[in-house]
């Protein structure tokens, strides 16, 4: 019988720490946030995060657990310290200033993305432009504001509501905070139904 795979020899602490700088400035810029706004989150100082963000100074945990808090991402993921985990990890990419992480393969029927929109330039956002197509999505706001324009109605969702449409109606979605929003969407290219409301049966 041949010898069990033994898992991946972890990360060497020296390769941890060159990769953490880039990682994090490639979050913090995904959350469209800035070094003053990360600053006045965290308690961190500016120039401690540009250090950190460069690899001219060592981080300490007092400086990650805020970091892994303010991003939602365990302190393990933050560092790249994961090991002996098989599952495939997907690639985020920003499209139309969103970045979108893909939860589902495209394989077909439902397609599940969590979606982060950086805060506005200016207070007040535009109304977003509106596009339609086939399909039906629902949505769910994990922090911030979004603005959904659908049709000739506005719409703005908090954390914890959600929306469910035609996709073949016009729609578009803006930030309607002064923080990035993140929203969890499901869409079904083919007009699948997110959930289906089934009565029990009667006796």
């Amino acid at each position: 019988m041949p010898d069990e795979a033994s898992p991946a020899d972890p990360p060497a602490p020296d390769d941890v720490l060159t990769a953490l700088g880039p990682r994090l400035r490639a979050l913090r810029r995904a959350r469209g946030t800035t070094l003053r706004r990360l600053s006045a989150a965290t308690g961190i100082s500016v120039s401690t995060l540009s250090r950190l963000e460069s690899g001219r100074r060592e981080p300490t945990l007092r400086h990650l657990l805020p970091l892994a808090r303010h991003f939602r991402v365990p302190l393990d993921e933050l560092v790249g310290s994961r090991t002996g985990d098989p599952r495939v990890h997907p690639r985020p990419f920003v499209r139309h200033g969103q970045t979108w992480i893909p939860l589902t393969p495209h394989l077909g029927g439902l397609h599940a993305y969590k979606q982060i929109l950086p805060a506005p330039a200016t207070e007040r956002p535009a109304r977003p432009e509106q596009g339609s197509h086939e399909g039906h999505e629902w949505l769910y706001v994990l922090s911030g504001r979004l603005l959904l324009a659908l049709g000739d109605h506005d719409l703005v969702l908090t954390a914890g509501e959600s929306a469910e449409f035609d996709t073949r109606v016009p729609h578009g979605v803006a930030n309607a905070g002064d923080h990035p929003v993140e929203w969890i969407a499901l869409y079904g290219a083919q007009g699948e139904r997110v959930h289906e409301r089934v009565r029990p049966k009667e006796n």
